[in-house]
């Protein structure tokens, strides 16, 4: 699914941002601040329950070890713990545990797009709601990154990190009810 238009522009000389309408563009950000603002919550509960999944697979009887694992990495890096564990049990099982590899896109679309939101200058938004997010570098020069921001397309980063978040509960339910041969009730 694509949830934002992106646009490049030339870089000239200086790093601007053309924005003819301010007043359009501080409405634009004004509207898009609570969607920022739940896309932030919502991604650190994603989060949390990523964290709490892990600790839990080194040993139940204490987050502490899973802690101290934990503490230092990035998201990113806890979805590819998270995989190495699953791939591991799945190739125990030698069956591929439903909804797998939709979590495992999902949860890399959810930190990519949170990712986004947050590290995007906001500042620089235009009346049509493109904000600077980057500027990309190559053999043929650079280019400056804008991604579009709607209130529609904020609606549905929120609603992704909020799916991925149950589908994550809901996978690692299923796993356990497999490793502990309990039947789903």
């Amino acid at each position: 699914m694509n949830y934002t238009k992106t646009k490049l522009t030339e870089f000239i000389q200086h790093l601007s941002h053309d924005v003819e309408d301010e007043k359009k563009a501080e409405e634009y950000i004004s509207n898009a601040i609570p969607f920022i603002g739940l896309i932030i919550i919502y991604f650190n509960s994603l989060e949390s329950s990523l964290d709490a999944i892990l600790c839990e697979n080194f040993t139940d009887r204490t987050d502490s070890t899973g802690l101290i694992v934990l503490n230092t990495m990035g998201f990113s890096a806890k979805i590819d713990l998270l995989k190495r564990f699953c791939d591991d049990f799945q190739f125990s099982l030698d069956k591929e545990l439903e909804g797998y590899e939709r979590l495992i896109n999902d949860l890399r679309e959810s930190t990519r797009l949170r990712n986004l939101v947050a590290h995007t200058n906001w500042e620089s938004t235009n009346e049509e709601g493109y904000a600077f997010v980057r500027l990309k570098m190559s053999k043929k020069g650079m280019k400056q990154e804008y991604v579009q921001f709607t209130e529609e397309s904020l609606q549905k980063i929120i609603e992704l990190i909020l799916r991925t978040r149950v589908n994550l509960n809901d996978f690692w339910e299923n796993r356990n009810n497999i490793l502990y041969d309990r039947k789903n009730t």
